[in-house]
């Protein structure tokens, strides 16, 4: 690790004091700026692997143009519940709790909620686990953190991600989202490390596999102050809980609304 912060500052012909990580709204500064943003990695902790799969990272252009182009968010509750396609994810979320009632039941006895909310949640960001996403997760989250959008929160889920690296929970080619999510329920990287867990038993969390997914993101709302057995729609205690989950108001209702529907 010395001698890649060495190379980097020699590179950069940096002395005491380092210079600063800059932002910037286009790609063309982005190979002079991942050294930069390598030295900071590393002061946060990040070891060889995470630091070189950094390096290795491209521009995504893709991910800046997902990030330009959320429009569904504008949407009506109505209009967006019929884009998303609520009622087919209602319709196949009860057919999956009918068809492994104990294992969404194990869950809300060791977290409190509800199969209704994470199968919601499930069907709302993947479709049951049927597209995870085709962006390189640690390139996504680099130009993420790099674009002057949004640079103070992701570069956090950049740091994160590349600690995944080094712990081997992902890879330097893993594939995610486009802005880097992962998995079944696409935890962002930061979340990922932090509330993360090994449901199934095999020693590793892997947001990939089902059981993994459901009980991190479980864990996420657990952690997040969800009340067992209090209501989760608007108004009631749990709904702040939704609300961690994603910031946009008609998603939060509709998982609310979904989640019910389900359970009911």
């Amino acid at each position: 690790m010395k001698a890649i912060a060495a190379h980097i500052a020699l590179i950069l012909g940096l002395s005491s004091p380092a210079l600063a990580v800059t932002c910037s709204d286009t790609g063309g500064q982005y190979e002079a700026w991942k050294p930069l943003m390598a030295a900071e990695a590393e002061a946060a902790g990040v070891g060889r692997r995470g630091i070189e799969a950094l390096m290795a990272t491209r521009y995504s252009k893709a991910t800046i143009g997902a990030d330009r182009n959320q429009k569904s968010f504008r949407y009506s509750l109505e209009k967006f519940l019929e884009v998303r396609g609520a009622d087919a994810i209602v319709s196949i979320g009860r057919k999956r709790k009918a068809q492994n009632p104990d294992f969404y039941a194990a869950l809300e006895r060791q977290y409190g909620v509800p199969a209704g909310v994470l199968i919601a949640i499930h069907g709302m960001e993947t479709g049951f686990g049927n597209f995870m996403g085709d962006t390189n997760v640690v390139s996504a989250i680099a130009t993420l953190s790099y674009d002057c959008r949004r640079s103070d929160f992701f570069t956090p889920h950049l740091i994160a991600a590349l600690k995944l690296v080094d712990q081997g929970t992902i890879s330097p080619a893993t594939v995610g989202a486009k802005h880097g999510e992962l998995g079944h329920t696409q935890f962002l990287p930061g979340n990922a490390l932090t509330y993360g867990v090994d449901g199934n038993g095999d020693g590793r969390v892997d947001l990939t596999d089902l059981v993994d997914a459901m009980a991190s993101t479980a864990n996420f709302l657990r952690q997040k102050g969800w009340r067992p057995g209090a209501g989760y729609q608007e108004g009631q205690p749990n709904f702040a809980v939704i609300e961690e989950w994603n910031a946009a108001t008609v998603y939060q209702q509709a998982i609310a609304l979904m989640g019910a529907r389900i359970d009911g």
